[in-house]
């Protein structure tokens, strides 16, 4: 059964779809079966992986209808269900309706027999889209960025996944906080990350993923960074994440 991981922070530019569609082609090289699901109207993990914008994702959410079917990828082990365009307007046509925070869990429940992790990439708020997100999750992982504001901003989301977990989803895990856009050679970089370490101890991955003008490109060549330079420090630093994901995953099985 599929483990539902949503990658997921109210801040924008914080590497979150970076990280979705890396990860993603990171645990698929691994030969782990993946679905990557792109929850924001943005569509930016769609085209990512060279993909367009389809209908169908929309009617899903309002009516119950089925997701629809995955788009395959460059990778063997990756899909995709690509983002829609109509999604935008998902928030105000489901404004008073019932059950609107749990549209998508049945239909992400019905997939786990078919996977080995379902990515859920969420837009950068809190709006009812990434709600449904933190609500069909098992668990959820945090990029944050190497910056002033870093602390205050996790420190709100955790509180928000408090409330989650309290009204709608008690299951649902911290995944880890990843350190993104790190550069060591600044004493910014290297302070927020000792801080974010004192503070959250083990639940914040030891790797740590820099900035690089590889993985900026490779989204405009529709390319995770991985198939578009293997040999980058990214492309390292994302297999390295996978494996971390990996080993976590594997100790809650045995746990």
């Amino acid at each position: 059964m599929a483990r539902v991981i949503a990658v997921a922070n109210q801040k924008g530019g914080v590497g979150k779809t970076t990280t979705a569609i890396n990860l993603a082609a990171s645990l698929a090289v691994a030969e782990k079966r993946v679905l990557a699901v792109d929850l924001d109207p943005q569509g930016n993990l769609t085209s990512g992986f060279g993909l367009e914008k389809v209908s169908g994702f929309y009617e899903a959410l309002f009516s119950g209808a089925s997701l629809p079917p995955p788009a395959r990828t460059a990778l063997e082990y990756l899909q995709v269900i690509q983002s829609d365009p109509d999604l935008a307007g998902l928030e105000v046509e489901l404004a008073s309706g019932d059950g609107r925070e749990f549209r998508l869990r049945g239909s992400v429940d019905a997939l786990r027999g078919d996977y080995d992790f379902i990515l859920l990439d969420t837009p950068p708020s809190l709006g009812l889209l990434a709600v449904n997100a933190l609500t069909a999750a098992d668990s959820v992982l945090v990029p944050i960025q190497c910056e002033y504001f870093a602390l205050e901003g996790l420190g709100a989301f955790l509180g928000t996944l408090d409330r989650i977990r309290a009204a709608l989803n008690p299951k649902v895990a911290l995944e880890g906080v990843l350190l993104t856009m790190a550069d060591e050679r600044t004493n910014l970089s290297q302070q927020v990350s000792a801080d974010v370490r004192a503070h959250f101890g083990d639940q914040v991955f030891r790797t740590t993923i820099p900035r690089s003008i590889r993985l900026a490109e490779a989204p405009s060549f529709g390319k995770p960074v991985l198939l578009y330079d293997i040999k980058s420090r990214a492309s390292e630093c994302y297999l390295s994440l996978a494996r971390e994901v990996l080993n976590r995953a594997e100790r809650e099985v045995r746990s």
